[in-house]
């Protein structure tokens, strides 16, 4: 018995003793693996650094009223509030930290007024009944704030400016029924408030700014773009499954998936609008430049990836059609797949330069009757000695290609309908490949570039 409880405690302090002698080189892999991860969060995207660096000054400079006597004199502990102000309120773009700042400015300067109003009237009405005029006071006003909060088109760019004025009416009208220097209270947490603001404003705006609305640009454009890759690579590749080369299909089948990014992008995209609408003239987004129209670009671009997420479901599919059957289509659905990614690569080097073209309706035209071509020898009936089963997976990619037609021309139309409202710079048209439609649609509904090209899958 004795013995076999040495051996546990022998066993116990080995144990220990291999934890003990581990766990240096534990932390040391995990320093390493932070520092790693921070290298690539670096490199992903440099801005971050510099943004680290900005909030690190602001706070810097906010706090310089508690460091020399004659700023801490004129506020006080109340002096906090500024960089309480910055920690909040620094955002990673422009549009984000002039959307906090002005809702907290507001929002304060609101409740503070209302609360010193509250505390006026209470103050009216007698000691006794002071504390119930506050009480029913904060209640209500509380819970009309809160509930106005929930209205989506408030939330959405109001919530938090909601939020503060709830806290600072709350504040100063139940701190006033204590303290009688209510007015002043108010004064100072405004005055706070307003140099943590401008101060977060300034450095935000003028050392490395970054523009919300700039990376929406980008991010519509580079979300277009997407699609015409994956439209690209598909050409052939859904017909080298079809010839059993389903190894070189699978080594490709990276380049296939990039466009699920596209799928998710709803969250991003409102929160970029949202922040954009906030910030001032910059480089070439001038003043109500047309944010709006960069919604209707992602629903329609979402409705294109939509499709390609179907049609590539056919790409990895175990079950395929008999090879002599996409032969028949080939000419067709590769035509397709190919013109509506050059269509969609050139609609995001529009977007990105900025410039008026011409030279994806080549591309569209040549779709659209390739599309209609398709129809009619679906139509016809290629097949008639082939079974139903075998003939679905390729009336299917065929299909889905058809609707991706319609799809971009859905997308040139809200970027045209974009370079209308922004006024982009016409460039000069380049010559026409060899092999392509020269002719230009002249058909319009009522902005320039629109196209009426329909494509419907009957």
């Amino acid at each position: 018995m004795a013995s076999e409880q040495n051996q546990e405690k022998i066993n116990g302090l080995k144990s220990a003793w291999s934890f003990l002698k581990g766990f240096p080189g534990k932390i040391v892999n995990a320093v390493v693996s932070a520092a790693g991860e921070a290298k690539k969060l670096g490199k992903d995207d440099p801005r971050r650094i510099v943004h680290s660096f900005k909030l690190g000054l602001a706070i810097t400079i906010v706090s310089l009223f508690y460091y020399f006597d004659f700023l801490y004199d004129g506020f006080g502990v109340s002096a906090m509030w500024a960089v309480i102000t910055v920690v909040v309120v620094f955002e990673f773009s422009v549009g984000a930290t002039i959307g906090k700042g002005v809702n907290r400015g507001i929002a304060t300067f609101v409740g503070g007024v209302l609360g010193v109003a509250v505390h006026c009237l209470a103050s009216v009405t007698g000691k006794h009944a002071e504390s119930i005029v506050l009480g029913l006071s904060v209640f209500l006003i509380s819970t009309a704030a809160t509930f106005i909060r929930f209205f989506p088109q408030l939330k959405a760019r109001y919530d938090y400016g909601l939020l503060i004025f709830i806290l600072t009416f709350c504040l100063i009208s139940v701190s006033g029924y204590r303290d009688d220097e209510v007015i002043e209270m108010a004064h100072t947490r405004l005055s706070t408030v307003a140099i943590g603001s401008c101060a977060t404003v300034l450095i935000c705006i003028f050392i490395c700014p970054v523009w919300a609305g700039e990376d929406l640009h980008n991010f519509t454009a580079d979300n277009i773009e997407t699609l015409g890759i994956f439209l690209e690579d598909f050409q052939g590749k859904y017909f080298e499954t079809t010839n059993d080369k389903n190894d070189e299909n699978e080594e490709n089948q990276d380049t296939l998936d990039g466009y699920k990014v596209v799928l998710n992008s709803k969250g991003t995209e409102d929160s970029l609008i949202n922040f954009a609408k906030w910030e001032p003239r910059h480089g070439k987004f001038k003043y109500r430049h047309p944010w709006d129209q960069y919604v209707k670009i992602g629903k329609s671009t979402r409705e294109c990836a939509y499709k390609i997420d179907a049609l590539n479901c056919y790409v990895i599919s175990e079950t395929q059609a008999l090879v002599e059957i996409p032969r028949k289509i080939q000419e067709p659905c590769s035509t397709m797949s190919l013109e509506c990614s050059q269509t969609l690569k050139e609609l995001a080097t529009v977007i990105k330069k900025m410039t008026r073209s011409s030279i994806s309706d080549p591309h569209i035209k040549n779709a659209v009757i390739a599309a209609k071509s398709l129809k009619s020898m679906m139509h016809n009936g290629l097949w008639p000695e082939t079974d139903l089963l075998n003939l679905i997976p390729a009336a299917t990619v065929a299909s889905l290609l058809i609707e991706i037609v319609s799809s971009t021309i859905k997308i040139s139309d809200s970027v045209s309908q974009l370079a209308s409202l922004s006024k982009f710079k016409t460039c000069n048209i380049p010559p026409v490949p060899h092999g392509m439609c020269p002719e230009k649609r002249t058909a319009s509904r009522g902005n320039e570039g629109s196209h009426t090209f329909g494509v419907i899958v009957e």
